[in-house]
């Protein structure tokens, strides 16, 4: 009995079976800027770091995975099941009027866990939930209404106007646009399902793998600009946010209408500015110069700016 009792105490504990990381799916075939931003969004949460993506249109396939983007024809984050493309589907960014592609979906969801995640902020803080909409509106948005054919002028306002040369190969949705095309092998049908998990399909010379890689390429296209958007506004724009609304607060230290600013060193003033004009009385005068010393260097010219 006394040899039994030692035997199982010094027996090892039973191993924890590791769960399986989520799968996410995504649609196969061409692909386009939203479900390539969409897919690197997802991986930069430990959630789904090491997920495997699935390339499909088979609903029989895509049933099996946790998620699924861009494809399928529901959009229910409970399911978390995120495509756009449905005649009834209809959901914007808070405040904003410009229907939602797959990299909406995801960002609207997921933004802000992907925020704190990057930056240490909280997930709740005032911080993170500046960073979310600023994100959306000078990044996010623009691949919303490429993706859904929405123009960012009223037709009616362009109708006479002609282009001097044509900018549109220069867009991130172009360059994902160019990375469709491999001329290097013959075209095969888009109906070919594919598993990847980013380390062998380079090495495999099957016309899929090599469409997968393409996709991959395009997702971290998508999503290492992304991360120097977020990382530049919470580096640099964030930090200048605080240091205008105090200037702006003592405005009228150095004028008693409140029109000249003075900042102690070089500031990105202006998005602010207008940000906190906007906000404030339609009574209150104006800004009218801003004063600024030209580097951090003591002795430094200071320059007098006026505000557009």
């Amino acid at each position: 009995m006394l040899r039994t009792l030692l035997k199982m105490s010094t027996s090892p504990a039973p191993k924890r079976v590791k769960p399986s990381p989520p799968l996410i799916g995504t649609h196969n075939g061409h692909f386009h800027a939203d479900e390539a931003l969409a897919i690197y969004l997802l991986r930069l949460l430990p959630t789904y770091n090491p997920s495997t993506l699935l390339r499909t249109r088979d609903p029989s396939l895509l049933s099996n995975c946790h998620t699924v983007v861009d494809v399928g024809g529901e959009y229910d984050s409970a399911q978390n099941r995120y495509d756009h493309h449905q005649r009834t589907f209809d959901t914007t960014f808070p405040n904003k009027s410009t229907k939602l592609s797959s990299a909406g979906l995801v960002y609207l969801h997921f933004g802000k866990a992907i925020i704190a995640q990057r930056t240490g902020l909280h997930p709740e803080s005032e911080d993170v939930d500046i960073l979310w909409r600023k994100l959306y509106n000078e990044f996010i948005e623009a691949i919303d209404a490429n993706d859904n054919g929405i123009s960012v002028y009223p037709a009616s306002e362009t109708a006479n106007l002609t282009k001097r040369f044509n900018d549109s190969g220069i867009t991130l949705s172009s360059l994902v646009g160019d990375l469709n095309n491999d001329f290097s092998i013959s075209a095969t049908p888009e109906s070919t399902d594919h598993e990847t998990n980013d380390t062998n399909s380079a090495s495999n010379p099957d016309p899929q793998a090599a469409e997968d890689t393409r996709f991959l390429a395009a997702s971290n296209l998508m999503g290492t600009s992304f991360l120097r958007k977020l990382n530049g506004y919470h580096t640099s724009w964030l930090p200048a946010r605080s240091t205008v609304l105090a200037a702006y607060k003592k405005r009228h230290e150095n004028d008693p209408q409140g029109r000249i600013l003075v900042f102690r060193e070089p500031t990105p003033w202006k998005d602010h500015l207008y940000t906190f004009e906007s906000s404030s009385s339609p009574s209150k005068s104006k800004v009218l110069y801003v004063l600024y010393p030209e580097s951090r260097t003591p002795g430094a010219k200071w320059r007098i700016q006026a505000v557009p």
